[in-house]
């Protein structure tokens, strides 16, 4: 990858400072130097800035941080990440903070989609398979299984796992369909990749879903149960804007 080819993950942040692993994103820099991240503070109540502000001096070439002044959710934090770096990368990924899916999978993301031109988004799947460190929680697993089946039959499209927080885009894609703000704060996503479908001819060539070589979950989600609740009346409404 040369440098006119360089790479941005944007990580949204909400009160993250009891678990932002600091020590392993600087020796990913360290590796990988063309690889940057822009992390995005959700007006978290914690020293989140503060961890943010010492990764930037510690490495101001690869890290770049925005302060959102109040919590929006996390479809707004990664939109405003992507609108801030869209004009200046090749790629543009988002990651979870909490880094379930580890920095060592960043690389063949990059690899696939510069392999495949053709290719607008990578999107990470969690498929649990032999030689693989695929670790849920069971009843996640079995929701989120429901949740994918219905989703697949929206979108008219194979799609194992929708909600997997890695993903990387083409620039030019990222930038048009993280314009508009989402209508949910959690299932984006999907609305992302409805995006795609409306926008990119012969879209489902165009998206690759990569099997991830390690998932681990990590402590409590910061979806509530009242979040759950809205799942259905919020697929509803993604479907009805973007019904194919």
């Amino acid at each position: 990858m040369d440098s006119k080819q360089r790479v941005i993950f944007i990580v949204p942040c909400y009160n993250e400072a009891n678990r932002l692993k600091i020590d392993e994103f600087l020796r990913f820099f360290q590796n990988y130097p063309l690889i940057s991240f822009c992390f995005v503070d959700d007006g978290s109540k914690d020293d989140t800035v503060g961890l943010l502000k010492y990764l930037s001096e510690q490495n101001s070439e690869q890290v770049r941080y925005l302060q959102l002044s109040r919590n929006q959710g996390k479809a707004e934090a990664v939109r405003q990440g992507v609108l801030s770096v869209s004009n200046e990368f090749a790629y543009i990924g988002y990651l979870d903070a909490d880094l379930a899916t580890p920095l060592s999978e960043i690389p063949n993301f990059i690899a696939t989609i510069e392999q495949f031109p053709d290719l607008v988004l990578v999107a990470g799947s969690r498929i649990s398979r032999m030689g693989g460190h695929i670790k849920r929680y069971w009843f996640r697993h079995y929701f989120g299984r429901i949740f994918a089946t219905v989703v697949s039959q929206m979108l008219k499209l194979p799609f194992y796992d929708t909600q997997c927080g890695a993903k990387l885009l083409k620039a030019s894609t990222a930038a048009k369909v993280f314009r508009e703000e989402f209508i949910s704060p959690w299932l984006f996503d999907v609305e992302v990749i409805f995006r795609i479908l409306k926008t990119q001819t012969y879209a489902a060539q165009s998206i690759y879903e990569l099997p991830l070589h390690q998932w681990e979950e990590q402590g409590e989600s910061k979806i509530g149960v009242k979040d759950l609740l809205k799942v259905p009346i919020e697929l509803l409404k993604i479907w009805k804007k973007y019904q194919l």
